[in-house]
């Protein structure tokens, strides 16, 4: 990851003959209109555009922003999308040294990028009941975008993460609501106590919502299982798992 006022850009490369056409075809070209860096590694990111505006985006669904090829791009689930104003808002969280995080990172208000979507990852209107959310780093964006969706459907969320502090306050200026933060373990012990959460939601006749490092999501469905969760009131979404890149 290069640090913050680093003159240096990420190396997106300009796309060739076949990689401009797919660009122009497939994706919206827009504009990055502001930057926040909330935390060490949680950037704001506000994308404006023409080819934003009349798009029909139901929360819980992702984009994928082009990496300097319509080959290459990562998934980002958006906050919020004004379709009138052509905006949307997207945080992406900085880990490793790809490019996904170079460009969260680097990229500045007025820079272009690329948009493919939306598409559909996670779609909480089939699942009856109150809503559990079970994350991390990435799946926060979700939790606030999940959060606007019926500001009557109760909505709680735990998400694992390495910076507790840094989390905290990135959780307080997006205003999530009921959160938990447990601090991620070098073990994966920390998940045992997110498996411990779930059975009184499972009693109290929940939905549960899982998305983010797959080995959590996979633990996580299990223990679901053991409680007798139907897969109705079930919907898992693996953003990410170590040592591959691209799962959405």
């Amino acid at each position: 990851m290069l640090p913050m006022g680093s003159p240096e850009r990420p190396d997106v490369r300009t796309p060739g003959r076949v990689g401009q056409t797919l660009l122009r075809l497939l994706m919206r070209r827009a504009t990055i209109v502001a930057a926040e860096r909330l935390s060490v590694d949680l950037h704001l990111i506000t994308i404006e555009g023409q080819a934003l505006r009349d798009i029909s985006w139901v929360p819980g669904q992702v984009i994928q922003i082009a990496m300097g090829s319509a080959f290459r791009a990562r998934a980002y689930t958006p906050l919020e999308w004004n379709a009138a104003a052509g905006r949307l808002c997207i945080l992406g969280y900085a880990h490793g040294n790809g490019p996904g995080s170079a460009w969260v990172t680097e990229v500045r208000p007025g820079d272009e990028c690329d948009i493919f979507g939306p598409r559909r990852s996670i779609d909480i209107r089939p699942l009856p009941g109150q809503l559990v959310l079970f994350g991390d780093e990435t799946s926060l964006g979700l939790g606030h975008a999940l959060s606007q969706q019926d500001s009557a459907r109760a909505l709680s969320s735990c998400f694992e993460v390495g910076d507790l502090e840094s989390t905290r306050a990135a959780v307080t200026q997006l205003a999530l609501g009921d959160v938990s933060l447990l601090e991620r373990a070098p073990d994966g012990a920390h998940v045992a106590d997110m498996e411990a959460m779930i059975y009184a939601h499972a009693v109290a006749g929940a939905s549960f919502v899982l998305a983010g490092n797959a080995t959590t999501v996979q633990r996580l469905r299990q223990a679901l299982k053991r409680h007798a969760v139907p897969s109705a009131r079930i919907s898992t979404k693996a953003y990410w798992a170590p040592g591959k890149s691209g799962l959405d």
